[in-house]
């Protein structure tokens, strides 16, 4: 089946009636029902390639439907549309024609350069709910993006919106992938909301769900076909299709592999999306995950994943492509060219975990080594490869909790959380990647992240200092002030590396650009030292840009001023340094 004819395949809205189009290639017959013929039945006309279809000139656009199966051997099966833009209900409602009309003025809106973006990962249920009784939406999350915007958020990462079981969760059980969770607001809310985002100049990058079909979807068997008892036309139906949470689709048929690229075309196309977070990608290409080799690789899913981003960069040059994968896989960041997956970058998994080895909350002893090693890794020689950060919807969960809270079991806000977690902030939003936050760390939510309980947003109130040394950083980065261009440069030094003390010091700068360097120095242990001697790799007057010991981020802070500071010697600078502090300077 060619791309054309898949991309047409759904319930369209026509200048009379509505065209349905469906894959079932071992039905014996499909018909349609719904609101317009009191669901009774019209039948549908056999295509090739195993497509049913009829334009029905009584359907309109908001009535409901779905589709009669007649399986091979009699039984009639009443499925939703697979590809259906919306749902009366997640569990147990209709497909929905929709209406395809939405008045966009986002034409000259472009995202931030790579170098340049900060990612918030967000989760629209918990987000911001005025009500508590309700999950939070599109249209209240609209009611925060001023604040992001004033944060120095550039890109907003939506955890999973399509339509999910239980209409509730993480978004990681999807059921119908081109439905957006009615829930959450539904296909225009979801517009309404990148609309607002664009007209701020915040870009969206949707996360997505391709590795595994939520179990009992309408899509599991969907023409009453299938092999070995498994899932039928959208599966494998061997024991490639096993994953630990659902049916693998099967890459290797082109009505399948369409079927996913038409969906990642929709998000591009229909909703003005910038980009993605594929989900577990390591679970699409392997059927041991990250515990598999070459002998379970699933090269199905290495090419379909270069034709997505190859797709998605033909459709929008701009679309940010980021692979969630846990094995350290340089090929998925790879040129197509080389054989690689095109990517642009893909998440760094063990840099947060690094962090937390910095400060000792694994295993007792702290080290800087770990953090030293994830600084200096990334793909391709591609510094801006990775996406960097000190929590996640996964660190935060899964039997942990978020890094303040690690720190602080009683609460997750005492001095020495507070201190650690400008730490951990400052070095994703200095380090050679794509920074990240996730959702009020930079107000010290504390607790394990969860799909249920909200933010507590008086706490952007309680802790305004911290959300301002967040703000002070993001400008950093940046370049807000036309000082730090380092930060947003290629390339990356480790300079110092004080593993009695666990002082790190590091260089962020762009090559052929004068005083673009930028020095970081962060003290990861309790000691304070009134004398610090640091050789920097490059002489001059330098300026502290950012202090995270200042009193104006917490009172309780133990402020360790320090003004200019000339270089002496073999670059030597002699400084005062306190504990958990974090400076970073550069000259004028």
């Amino acid at each position: 089946m060619s791309r054309q004819s898949s991309s047409k395949l759904g319930a369209y809205s026509q200048h009379r009636g509505v065209m349905f189009r469906v894959w079932a290639p071992f039905a014996k017959s499909v018909a349609v029902t719904g609101d317009w013929n009191n669901w009774g039945t019209d039948e549908l006309i056999a295509e090739e390639g195993g497509i049913w279809s009829g334009l029905i000139e009584a359907a309109e656009v908001g009535q409901t439907y779905r589709y009669l199966i007649t399986t091979a051997d009699g039984q009639v099966l009443k499925h939703n549309d697979p590809r259906a833009r919306a749902l009366t209900n997640s569990d147990t409602g209709n497909s929905i024609i929709v209406d395809d009309t939405f008045e966009w003025h986002d034409d000259n809106f472009q995202p931030q350069p790579i170098e340049k973006q900060i990612i918030y990962e967000l989760h629209v249920g918990t987000f911001h709910r005025p009500d508590p009784a309700t999950p939070g939406t599109f249209e209240t999350a609209v009611e925060k993006l001023d604040y992001l915007k004033e944060l120095g958020i550039t890109t907003i990462e939506l955890m999973p919106i399509t339509s999910m079981m239980s209409s509730s969760g993480w978004g990681y059980a999807p059921n119908y992938i081109f439905a957006v969770e009615s829930s959450l607001g539904g296909r225009r809310g979801l517009m309404e909301f990148v609309e607002a985002c664009h007209e701020r100049g915040l870009s969206v990058i949707l996360d997505i769900v391709y590795n595994h079909f939520f179990p009992k979807t309408d899509v599991w068997q969907f023409d009453g076909w299938s092999e070995n008892g498994r899932g039928g036309i959208y599966f494998y139906n061997d024991e490639r299709g096993d994953t630990p949470w659902g049916g693998r689709p099967d890459y290797g048929r082109q009505e399948v592999r369409d079927y996913l690229l038409d969906n990642l075309a929709m998000w591009l196309v229909e909703y003005h999306v910038d980009g993605f977070r594929v989900d577990s990608t390591v679970y699409m290409r392997n059927t041991k995950g990250p515990e598999g080799g070459p002998d379970t690789d699933i090269p199905d899913a290495w090419s379909l994943l270069a034709e997505m981003t190859q797709l998605a960069h033909k459709i929008k040059p701009t679309t940010l492509m980021i692979a969630e994968d846990s094995s350290n896989n340089p090929g998925l960041t790879d040129s197509i060219e080389n054989g690689g997956a095109g990517f642009d970058a893909q998440w760094g998994l063990a840099f947060p975990y690094a962090l937390r080895r910095g400060f000792g909350l694994v295993d007792g002893d702290p080290s800087i080594e770990p953090i030293a090693g994830e600084l200096m890794h990334f793909y391709n020689d591609r510094v801006f490869s990775k996406v960097i950060f000190s929590d996640s919807h996964d660190t935060a969960a899964n039997g942990s909790v978020r890094l303040n809270e690690a720190v602080d079991p009683d609460g997750g806000d005492d001095l020495l959380a507070r201190k650690r977690v400008l730490l951990a902030s400052a070095v994703a939003l200095t380090g050679a990647g794509i920074p990240m936050m996730l959702q009020g760390q930079e107000f010290m939510q504390d607790g394990s992240f969860n799909d249920w309980q909200d933010l507590e947003w008086h706490k952007a109130t309680q802790f305004r200092g911290i959300v301002l040394a967040h703000q002070h950083l993001t400008a950093l980065r940046h370049n807000f002030y036309g000082n730090t261009v380092g930060l947003t440069g290629a390339n990356i030094e480790i300079f110092h590396k004080d593993t009695i003390n666990n002082v790190i010091a590091y260089r962020r700068f762009t090559h052929g650009v004068k005083y673009s360097s930028t020095i970081i120095i962060i003290n990861f242990g309790g000691n304070r030292f009134d004398n610090y001697d640091i050789y920097l790799p490059v002489k001059g007057t330098w300026n502290v840009r950012f202090n995270s010991s200042w009193r104006g981020y917490s009172n309780a802070f133990h402020e360790v001023n320090i003004g200019s500071i000339e270089s002496g010697d073999k670059n030597k600078i002699t400084i005062p340094l306190g504990d958990y502090q974090v400076l970073i300077l550069s000259r004028n």
